[in-house]
Formats: C-alpha cells, structure tokens, sequence
C-alpha cells in the first residue's frame, strides 16, 4: 500500500474551485481506474405507504422515497490504480455540495452526527457546490459511462442513487429495473465491500470496524465523504490481498451492491438485497 497518507492529499472542492479541480481529475482518470466512493446526506425521513409485492420493492420504494426529497451534502472519492496504489500527491476529492439547513428536509440525528465530524453548515449554504454544475462536470469526466472504471463503495445503494439522481437531474424512477438501467449505464462495474464480507467470516460490522480488524489507519474525521471514501479504497484493496488471492472474481462479486435488489448484471450474475445500511 502506498505511503501517502496524509491530509495534504485531500483536497476540499467548493463552488470556486469546482472546475479548476476538474482538471486534475481528468488528468488522474485517464491513469487510475479505481474509484472508491462516500455520500454524505441528510439521514432517511420517510417510508413509503400502501401494499407492496415485496420486501424488496419496500426497500426501493423507501429509498427512492428519501432520494427524490432530499439533497445530497457530501461526495468524496479517492483513486487508486490497479495494484491499489494511490497517486503521488492529491488523491482524494471532497465535494461539499450547497445545503441550507433552514431549507431542506433532514433527519435530526444525521444532522448533528455530520456536525460532530466536523461539517460547516453555514460554508455549506454559502459557497457549496451547485449539484446540476457538479454533474455535467462528472459526465465529461472520463469517470461514469466507462466500463474500464470500477467504483468501490461501501454498502452502497444511497450512494449510488444520489449519483443517478444527480446525473440525470430527475427523481429516481419508479421501478427498480428501471433504476438498475441507469445505474449500470453509469456504472458499469461497481464492487461493494460489504458484500466481499459476505465471503469473509473474520470481518463484520461498518466500514470503521472493518478497516480496524484490516489495521488500517483512517486519515481525516470519520463520517466525513473523504476520508471515508480512502478508507473504503483501503479496504478493499487489504481485503483483496489477505482474502482473495489478489484476485476479485468479477463474476461472483461485481455488479453485487449491498441494498439494492437481484437484477441480472451485465455479466449474467444477479445483485442480493440487504437490510438496512450498516455505515
């Protein structure tokens, strides 16, 4: 693993530097092809009502239930190369997007949970990143609609979907299937670490429980996107090692995001549904 590990490898975008640090990004992706990603946002606030045909459908439902009110405030995201080495230098990108909390709809707790990390609301509401100029940046970007770029997440349906929504400016659609189609256009090759848990007795828990049974050291504030978005990387990349032989099968474990349902993936596999997220 690569020794640059240090807060000098973050950087911090907001509205004034959002397109200056697009350079860099475009630079970094045409070299480094592992994307591992965080959302922070607003917590869950609703449930959708009625009859259901599953508890999978349910699962949909309250997901796009949340996503379609409420806005994303954090995305952080860290690149890495191949073998799991990161770039010399910056390496990880904070994206703090605009939120006014005297606006938006959020949960209570997950609120002063993101305060105790250390987020600014009021920077968030003065100088945060419109998320429509956030996007268009993003699709020119070399890093969605590119099936040599993996994402790796960390249970990652509400991630995910604050992507698809952010890139197609629109509500999530009402079924899933057609959810998926959007998602995998996107994304064509999303692993998810807790999902390689499922193969992995010794490791349980959240992302901070399992980078501590990894003897990973985490660089930033927990339940900030960044730094979790490194960790995530991390992760992955040790589990690949002392795991997996260094070899992800692509067949058994890519396309398979914790939280969403089983749809067939390009390659004929099928994802699994979970339970609520375990952050």
């Amino acid at each position: 693993m690569p020794v640059n590990n240090g807060a000098d490898s973050f950087v911090e975008i907001w509205d004034y530097n959002l397109e200056s640090t697009f350079e860099r990004i475009r630079e970094l992706a045409a070299d480094y092809h592992y994307i591992a990603m965080d959302t922070e946002y607003p917590g869950v606030v609703a449930r959708p009502m009625g009859e259901f045909r599953s508890q999978q459908e349910y699962q949909y439902l309250t997901l796009k239930s949340n996503i379609d009110i409420l806005r994303i405030i954090q995305l952080g995201f860290t690149f890495f190369d191949d073998l799991g080495n990161r770039p010399s230098g910056i390496h990880t990108f904070q994206v703090n997007f605009k939120f006014c909390l005297k606006e938006e709809i959020y949960a209570e707790d997950s609120i002063d949970l993101l305060r105790k990390a250390g987020i600014q609301f009021d920077d968030h509401d003065k100088r945060g990143v419109e998320p429509m100029h956030f996007a268009e940046l993003l699709i020119s970007s070399g890093l969605v609609l590119n099936d040599d770029v993996r994402w790796i997440c960390f249970q990652g349906s509400y991630d995910f979907a604050y992507l698809v929504k952010l890139l197609t400016s629109a509500c999530l659609p009402t079924s899933e299937a057609e959810f998926h189609e959007f998602y995998r256009l996107f994304f064509p090759a999303p692993y998810d670490v807790k999902y390689l848990m499922k193969s992995v007795k010794q490791l349980k828990g959240g992302l901070q429980d399992v980078a501590t049974m990894l003897e990973l050291e985490r660089v930033g504030p927990q339940h900030q996107a960044g730094s979790d978005s490194l960790l995530t990387g991390m992760s992955y990349f040790k589990m690949k090692e002392l795991y997996f032989d260094d070899k992800i099968d692509d067949a058994k474990y890519c396309g398979f995001v914790m939280g969403l349902s089983n749809f067939p993936t390009s390659n004929g596999t099928s994802s699994q549904t979970s339970g609520p997220e375990e952050r």
